[in-house]
């Protein structure tokens, strides 16, 4: 976690930066912000250093990729191992993802991706057999993001 403080003009290049990562570009982003193109580089290494950035990675269409099945799976930790279980729990083939719930029953939820159920259920198993509790499955149908509205153009609440 970082104690960087997060300006306006860091919200506008994490919202440039969620839009397209790939393609836009620090002289795109200081248009943008109406600062300069080494300023927004220096910006961006800031929040990078800060972990506020945390990497850049490519979204992937899973189903176009030959992957059609995407299972969230809701799992039961306990409490005080349910951190130091996510680095076991991302190796496991299939597995995509893993959030730490804070509220409710289920702690953990993992994302798998799979061509078939053949693909899916050993994650479970593997899941089973590293303690989890596997509550509920669900298969997802589709899934899309959108970056945080809170760095948009019109995200700033202080701005009134």
């Amino acid at each position: 976690m970082s104690d960087r403080e997060v300006d306006a003009v860091d919200r506008a290049i994490l919202y440039a930066l969620q839009e397209d990562a790939r393609n836009m570009s620090s002289g795109d982003i200081a248009e943008r912000t109406g600062t300069s193109d080494s300023t927004v580089r220096k910006r961006i290494q800031g929040l990078e250093s800060a972990d506020v950035i945390k990497g850049y990675s490519a979204e992937v269409d899973y189903q176009a990729a030959g992957f059609p099945l995407r299972m969230l799976l809701f799992c039961s930790a306990s409490i005080h191992e349910r951190g130091d279980l996510i680095p076991e729990i991302l190796s496991i083939d299939g597995v995509v993802s893993v959030q730490e719930l804070v509220t409710g029953e289920q702690n953990l939820l993992v994302t798998a991706v799979g061509e078939s159920d053949d693909d899916i259920t050993p994650v479970a198993q593997r899941l089973i057999d590293m303690g989890l509790t596997v509550a509920d499955e669900v298969l997802v149908r589709s899934h899309e993001t959108t970056p945080f509205g809170e760095f948009g153009p019109d995200g700033d609440p202080t701005e009134e």
